[in-house]
């Protein structure tokens, strides 16, 4: 990494974490809330980062070797466990990593060389239990929520950026489109990455695709995968034909 890009990265960084402490802060009764949402569902485990910095990002240095950013939704249990507070470790992560060391034609060390970012990063069991969440919470939370998701869409960018380099632009894979549609749970998200995003050049490297969860990233490669053609070009031909359908 330039050192030029190391400082900008820094300061991203630095503002993400802060970020997130704050609306922790401004959230007093999140972590109650999430403890009742929990505890109607099976399996019950003990709430205990209600708001989740991604602590991978802090592994990050000079010397390492960043080719890729993706976004996935929001933390689930194991990811908010103390002993973690890091993004896609669970099943999702497990599939995504194992897509990388079955491909190696795309040289990228899922845990070495892809910085992993969220829609939001309030926790709940399963995403679509944040629909739920704000129901518990009511507009306060509901609009916490938004603003979240619209500060992790302007973090992505400044992380982009400060990747990027003259003539070559980070590429970033945001994967779970279906709830970026409007009135669906990332439909703030989605605004806020058609606002910052427009007419920025940065938008050419935006590719968006299936859940890595229940193999339905590797499923829907397979079945649009044409004869003969290159995985790289099968990956950008899908990303963007899905980017075109649902963003720009």
């Amino acid at each position: 990494m330039q050192q030029a890009n190391w400082e900008c990265f820094k300061k991203v960084r630095a503002r993400y974490k802060k970020e997130t402490e704050k609306l922790a802060g401004r959230l007093p009764e999140l972590k109650m809330l999430q403890q009742e949402l929990v505890d109607g569902h099976n399996p019950v485990y003990a709430v205990e980062t209600p708001v989740v910095y991604n602590v991978s990002l802090d592994d990050v240095n000079p010397e390492s070797e960043i080719k890729l950013i993706l976004v996935a939704d929001n933390p689930g249990r194991r990811e908010q466990a103390a002993e973690n507070r890091r993004y896609l470790i669970g099943p999702s992560g497990k599939i995504a990593d194992k897509f990388f060391r079955d491909n190696p034609v795309l040289k990228i060390d899922f845990r070495k060389n892809v910085i992993i970012l969220n829609k939001t990063p309030v926790h709940t069991p399963r995403t679509a239990q944040l629909k739920e969440l704000c129901r518990f919470g009511g507009s306060v939370l509901e609009e916490a929520l938004a603003e979240s998701q619209r500060l992790m869409a302007a973090l992505l960018f400044e992380f982009q950026k400060s990747l990027s380099c003259k003539g070559s632009i980070m590429p970033v894979w945001i994967t779970g489109y279906s709830e970026m549609k409007k009135r669906g749970i990332f439909e703030a998200y989605t605004n806020e990455l058609k606002e910052i995003y427009k007419d920025s050049g940065f938008e050419e490297q935006i590719f968006l695709f299936r859940h890595f969860s229940m193999n339905q990233f590797t499923i829907d490669l397979k079945k649009k995968t044409l004869c003969g053609e290159p995985l790289k070009k099968t990956l950008s031909r899908i990303g963007i034909e899905y980017r075109k359908k649902y963003l720009f």
